[in-house]
Formats: structure tokens, sequence, C-alpha cells
């Protein structure tokens, strides 16, 4: 990720796409005030067809081919935001999280700052910050490529179903050069951007990286010996996964959202994506602050944590 570029200030005619989380109780009444608002200011709205009946169904449809907004707005938690960013890959639109979920940790905004959100977005007080992304390729036991995933946050292949573990070759660097690095028994393993470091990765005891930092996280999930730890690997290098043995209950997941099956033979090729997704971040949101409210990192005890109770 390269540091933030300054938002435009925009005097007319800004046109923002909105992507929705459905069954969110608060998200009619959020829509209901982005709608007043962006109208009071001149802003242009289209929708996913899923919000029509929460916003009229004569709204304008969103079509990032055909109409492409000058940038997106997912309303909800960071699902959300990750299922709006596969959307905008290798289109160059902005993306803007504003959060009515639990955690929020990629989003932007409140959801009670959509006027205040607005105001910024026409002024240009704004960044954009460059995330790199992930590319995932699919191949079958002869070298020939199947299927391809791009991710923002992580890859993982993993077991389905029952508890049992996979056996799991690790191979890194240069594309089609890789290395063998290991191989571990165990649930699977995260290969995770900076962005998606403080996600799956951190639950699996993975490191928290910085968003600038150009790295991949390579973390084992319940590995079966106390030999294997994380590894962090240059965002240069290919991560190549493969099972040991022909195991048909494998899996690639995207981001928690998307993925497939793996059949036996086939084996994983993840590498840095070729183009990046641009996030809008407010001043005064920096990673750490967001590290220290959402996750708690690093918090301080209170006064009254040594009283007696």
């Amino acid at each position: 990720m390269s540091r933030g570029e300054d938002g435009p200030p925009r005097d007319a005619g800004l046109h923002l796409g909105v992507v929705v989380r459905e069954d969110t109780p608060e998200l009619d009444g959020v829509l209901a005030t982005l709608v007043n608002e962006a109208e009071d200011r001149g802003v242009r709205l289209s929708f996913e067809e899923h919000a029509l009946p929460s916003v009229g169904a004569d709204s304008p449809v969103l079509n990032l081919a055909s109409r492409p907004p000058d940038m997106v707005v997912a309303l909800g938690g960071d699902g959300t935001l990750l299922r709006a960013s596969r959307l905008l890959f290798g289109s160059g639109i902005p993306l803007l999280g504003i959060n009515l979920g639990n955690l929020g940790f990629l989003t932007s905004a409140g959801a009670r700052e959509v006027a205040a959100t607005l105001d910024r977005l026409i002024a240009g007080r704004y960044t954009l910050e460059r995330r790199f992304t992930l590319r995932a390729s699919v191949f079958a036991e002869d070298g020939t490529e199947t299927e391809r995933f791009y991710a923002l946050n992580d890859m993982v292949v993993h077991k389905a179903g029952a508890a049992r573990v996979a056996r799991l070759e690790i191979r890194v660097g240069e594309a089609e050069a890789e290395e063998e690095v290991g191989s571990f028994s165990g649930d699977g393993v995260i290969v995770a951007t900076p962005t998606g470091s403080t996600a799956y990765n951190l639950s699996a005891g993975g490191p928290i990286v910085v968003p600038t930092m150009e790295c991949l996280t390579i973390t084992p999930i319940c590995p079966f010996t106390l030999a294997v730890r994380p590894l962090v690997v240059s965002s240069g290098d290919a991560v190549v996964i493969l099972a040991l043995e022909l195991d048909p209950s494998l899996v690639l997941t995207v981001d928690g959202q998307d993925g497939r099956h793996l059949e036996a033979g086939e084996w994983v090729r993840i590498q840095r994506g070729g183009t990046p997704l641009h996030l809008v971040q407010f001043p005064g949101r920096t990673f750490f602050s967001t590290l220290r409210k959402k996750l708690n990192w690093a918090a301080r005890p209170s006064a009254d944590d040594g009283a007696a109770q």
C-alpha cells in the first residue's frame, strides 16, 4: 500500500454507487438519510438492485460497466466492504465503508456520520490509500490453470466438513520457481495481505502488519507441531500450497466469502494482484487509532482495575 493521496474536491456532479448489506436493522434509516442528504447536496446515487425496495423501484441501478460512479459506498461492516472490493478490482474506483456492523475495522465512518461524510467527499477532505490485493490461481495436477480468484484480505486453504487435519506443503519464491519451505499437518493455511493481517490471520496467531508494508503473511491454522510458526515474506513472492495426499475435501476460501472445493491433485498459487484497491480514509482515523479503538490493542487498564471490590 502507498501512503494516502489527497482526494479531489467535487464541486458538482458527484456520483456515488451504493452497495448494501441486506437484513441490517439500521439499513432503511441510513439509506433514507443518505438519499435526503445527497439530494440536498446535488450528489447522484445509484444502488444495487436488492436495495431498491428500500429506496424506491425507480431509483438508478448501479452499473459499474456502463455508468461507473466516482466512488462506491459500502453500507455494512467489513464483510460488505470486502464484497464490494471484489466488484471493483481492476476498475480504479475508490471504495468507502460506512459501518453498520459490529467491528468495521476497514470502514471510515459510522452510521450517524452520513451528512458529514458527504461534506468531506464534496470538499475533498479525504485521502485514498492504495491497498494491494491477492490473486489465487488454481491448477490441475497437469499444471493447467483452471480458475482464478482475487481478494483484499486473504486466501485460505483448509479442510471442509469434519475436524480432520490436512497435510500441506508450502513453497515460496519467484512465480514458477518457488522453493520448498516445508510441510505440516493442520487445519489449513492463511495467506494474507497487510490489510488482512487483522482478520483471520490475527485470530490464528499471525502478526499484525502495518498496511504500508509490502509483504505477505503465511499463517498455519492449528498446526499439529510446535515447530511451525507464521512467516512474513516479500509481496513479490508467490506462495504455492499443495496437498501431500490426494485429498478431495480441501477448500480454497476467498476473503471468507467466495471460493471453491479443490479437486484431488489440484494446487494453488497465491501472489500479489495486478491492480490495487483505493480505500477512502478521513483525517483523524489512522491505522493505530483504529487498532486501539476496535481491537483494544495495548489498552491501558483503567484506574479502577486495581481497586478493591
